[in-house]
């Protein structure tokens, strides 16, 4: 897991929408839905993270968020290995129902880049999870880190959200850079019998809030 310490309770620096554009965003399953894409100046890892604007929240109520990590595997090929992909299809869906964003963060593999992430999926075929390969490849478990994330969405106007996630970490970093996060809102449980000692694994090493007992029954292929 990353260094928290190293985070303040508020974002130190102060990022900037660069352009916003309307995109049309087609699904493999038919699913469509318009969106305003959003592009940042002055994001402290100087990555080209997008936010993905969706839907028209009531006023007065809180906007739905999801920080979703990109995952190519996952994203665009369908990889069964994750749970990526569904997680992308769901969000959109769902926080367009409601109003919010889904932040498209560029931090493929935890944070560790594509090829280093394939490099984990070989150590993982010889029986490591995929926390373990990570670590025996010298990396970390989790390399995210969330600043720039907090920076989007204050760019935005959005300082009190409700977070599409199952992951604890995303709510605890988000609340140290000073984002009130309302609630955690869990999102759909997409197990396959490729990604199932995945999802296992996020549930005892990182204590992602999926039902354990649904993931007993199936084995990895």
């Amino acid at each position: 897991m990353p260094d928290h310490a190293a985070t303040t309770a508020a974002v130190t620096a102060t990022a900037t929408p660069r352009s916003r554009v309307r995109v049309p965003l087609r699904f493999h399953d038919g699913y469509a839905v318009d969106a305003e894409l959003v592009t940042f100046h002055g994001l402290a890892d100087g990555q080209e993270h997008v936010a993905v604007v969706l839907g028209d929240p009531a006023p007065g109520t809180t906007p739905l968020v999801r920080l979703h990590s990109e995952c190519l595997t996952g994203d665009v090929f369908g990889s069964a290995r994750c749970d990526c992909g569904p997680q992308l299809r769901e969000a959109v869906e769902r926080i367009a129902d409601r109003g919010g964003i889904l932040l498209y963060l560029r931090q493929e593999g935890r944070g560790i880049g594509l090829y280093n992430k394939l490099d984990a999926y070989a150590l993982q075929d010889q029986g490591l999870d995929t926390y373990a390969a990570n670590t025996a490849l010298g990396l970390p478990e989790d390399a995210r880190d969330y600043t720039a994330a907090a920076q989007m969405l204050q760019a935005l106007g959005v300082t009190t959200l409700d977070l599409l996630s199952n992951n604890p970490d995303k709510a605890e970093q988000l609340r140290d850079l000073g984002i009130a996060v309302r609630d955690r809102v869990p999102t759909g449980v997409f197990t396959t019998a490729h990604n199932v000692r995945y999802l296992r694994a996020k549930v005892l090493q990182t204590q992602h809030t999926l039902p354990l007992g649904e993931l007993t029954g199936l084995h990895a292929g």
